[in-house]
């Protein structure tokens, strides 16, 4: 394919992207009303209710987690616990930078995420620390959030086995994402 052939599909698909969402969203009403004959006004304010509900019985949940994180942190648990793991990731070659990252990761998306544009802004988004912070985000999940948010609105109270697969499933994308990024840009 020539560049000016893969610089019109790039184009066009940017295009399309762009529309997509908006499309999307006018397109699911139109069909309930106009295809299934919903009333589309009603059942979204039917919705609407049931979800002012759910945000309100997970409150309790995600002041707990707050309060845990902001514990964990604060009593020095997390640098002590990165200081003993420092060593071998400067022995792999990994940037210790990203270390707090995979901690933060599974306890909090806004507080991973506020580190994540912390790292970019002081190293950049091109270099090797803004880029495997960035692919650390993209590749793992706010894990003990779900589990406490989620897991607390319908009541699942047996969360074990979840957290167990969920940790380990951070822990593979956060290693996965460092080698993956030293691999194809170091």
């Amino acid at each position: 394919m020539e560049q000016r052939e893969v610089a019109a599909l790039y184009e066009l698909f940017s295009k399309l992207s762009m529309w997509m969402i908006p499309a999307i969203i006018v397109f699911i009403p139109l069909y309930a009303a106009l295809r299934r004959r919903m009333p589309v006004y009603e059942t979204f304010v039917e919705g609407a209710k049931d979800g002012f509900g759910t945000a309100i019985s997970i409150i309790p949940h995600l002041v707990g987690m707050m309060v845990a994180i902001s514990m964990f942190r604060a009593s020095g648990a997390m640098e002590l616990m990165l200081s003993a793991v420092r060593p071998a990731f400067d022995w792999l070659g990994i940037p210790s930078e990203v270390l707090p990252l995979g901690v933060l990761r599974p306890l909090t998306g806004a507080g991973s995420l506020a580190f994540t544009a912390d790292l970019i802004g002081t190293y950049g988004p091109d270099s090797m620390i803004g880029r495997i912070a960035s692919t650390i985000q993209g590749s793992t999940d706010t894990t003990f959030y779900v589990l406490t948010v989620y897991f607390g609105a319908v009541a699942v109270r047996k969360t074990k086995y979840a957290l167990k697969v969920g940790l380990f499933s951070d822990i593979v994308g956060f290693f996965a994402a460092i080698f993956i990024c030293l691999y194809i840009f170091g």
